[in-house]
């Protein structure tokens, strides 16, 4: 009678254990994808940041296109997926991700409108714009937002900003319009134009420690946002 008893007990605790997530289930989630109106294009989770790696499993996305002249093509292993460039309005996709390297863009603007991430146990993908080695103080940097909806943190030769190593940069903010603003957020760090200024400022941005540049339009945050590396 003892052995069945416990022979019951284990199961039990294997079945209670299966139910309270013991076993890995696949990984789910919601994610948002949106191109247009402006040459703008991003692929974020619920909490609007950007994709840069996923686990394996099967996601929801929300695909938003905004524009008739652009559209959103999502492919990896397994995936290709794609808008009409023609057509604009609001699709659903349901996604099965693998381990590998996925890319997103615009077919027609294939260079300028793209981005990748990584799934599972892959290496992340190069930087893209040819930012992909840090930065120093001594460089000179342009945050530029709009006319249209993009929002882009720059060198001063036109090299897109993805690392930056701490120190203290001296940053030109060029906010061309009254629809928009530009924002930077990093620790320790927190300044904005107003959405109504449009004009040129010139910031002093202290970076302490390592972490993660942000930079965004408060009014439009979910598709005219960036991020950069803080390193030592």
């Amino acid at each position: 009678m003892k052995r069945f008893l416990v022979l019951g007990s284990v199961v039990l605790a294997t079945v209670l254990l299966g139910a309270s997530g013991g076993t890995a289930a696949p990984a789910t989630g919601e994610l948002q994808a949106r191109v247009g109106p402006g040459f703008a294009i991003s692929f974020t989770d619920d909490n609007g940041m950007r994709i840069t790696k996923l686990d394996p499993g099967t996601y929801e996305i929300e695909v938003e296109d905004e524009s008739s002249q652009h559209n959103f093509h999502l492919f990896g292993p397994g995936v290709d997926r794609a808008t009409s460039v023609a057509g604009e309005g609001k699709e659903r996709w349901t996604v099965t991700f693998k381990n590998g390297t996925y890319t997103y863009l615009c077919d027609p603007h294939p260079t300028s409108m793209r981005g990748q991430f990584t799934v599972g146990s892959a290496s992340q993908p190069p930087s893209s714009g040819g930012g992909g080695s840090a930065v120093t103080a001594k460089t000179k940097l342009v945050l530029t937002s709009g006319p249209g909806f993009t929002i882009t943190l720059k060198t001063a030769g036109g090299k897109a900003v993805k690392a930056m190593k701490t120190g203290t940069y001296r940053v030109v903010v060029r906010d061309r319009s009254r629809s928009h603003n530009a924002h930077v957020i990093a620790p320790g760090f927190n300044r904005a134009t107003t959405v109504r200024f449009v004009g040129t400022k010139t910031w002093k941005v202290k970076l302490a420690k390592p972490g993660t540049l942000r930079f965004l339009c408060d009014p439009h945050a979910s598709s005219m946002r960036g991020s950069a590396k803080i390193v030592r």
